[in-house]
């Protein structure tokens, strides 16, 4: 590395910026959260606005990084209840909640089986491959092509129906 002037004013320019400054916070609240503001929290706290809601979360987080002693007994309960109450998705669900459920879940197999018997009013019918004599013909086929010797059709001893899968022309 050369040691010249203009390598050593480079250098101190880099280590200029590498610093890092420090950025002054904001200390946390020292003083205790007024009374009316987490008065009846249980009650106003779905009511308040998502901003006010942080806000007071944030207040109540800053007074809890100090000693909990200095804490008053209203931010306490408010701290606890914010934290563990029963708001957002731990609420209790509404009474009728399992009668909606259960009847949305009816009406959509209903809707669902009036579909399926659209569709299939309108089907054309089966394929020539769903017929029962070309079901034999494919066990035959498969039979002459030693398909499946250990298990299948071409297996001795098989008793199963093979390819057969349609009930017999009346």
């Amino acid at each position: 590395m050369m040691r010249t002037p203009a390598a050593s004013l480079i250098r101190g320019a880099l280590r200029a910026s590498r610093t890092t400054t420090m950025i002054p916070r904001a200390a946390a609240s020292t003083h205790a959260i007024s009374n009316p503001t987490l008065a009846n929290i249980e009650k106003r706290w779905e009511g308040m606005p998502q901003t006010e809601q942080a806000e007071l979360w944030m207040a109540l987080r800053d007074r809890m990084k100090e000693n909990w002693a200095e804490l008053t007994l209203q931010e306490k309960k408010a701290a606890y209840w914010i934290a563990f109450g029963p708001h957002g998705p731990r609420a209790v669900p509404p009474p009728d909640e399992g009668r909606k459920v259960a009847l949305y879940t009816a009406m959509g197999v209903f809707a669902s089986f009036v579909i399926f018997a659209t569709l299939r009013s309108f089907a054309g019918p089966s394929p020539s491959t769903m017929s029962r004599e070309w079901q034999e013909a494919s066990n035959e086929y498969l039979k002459n092509q030693r398909a499946e010797p250990l298990t299948g059709l071409s297996s001795e001893g098989y008793s199963g129906k093979g390819m057969i899968q349609s009930p017999p022309k009346h």
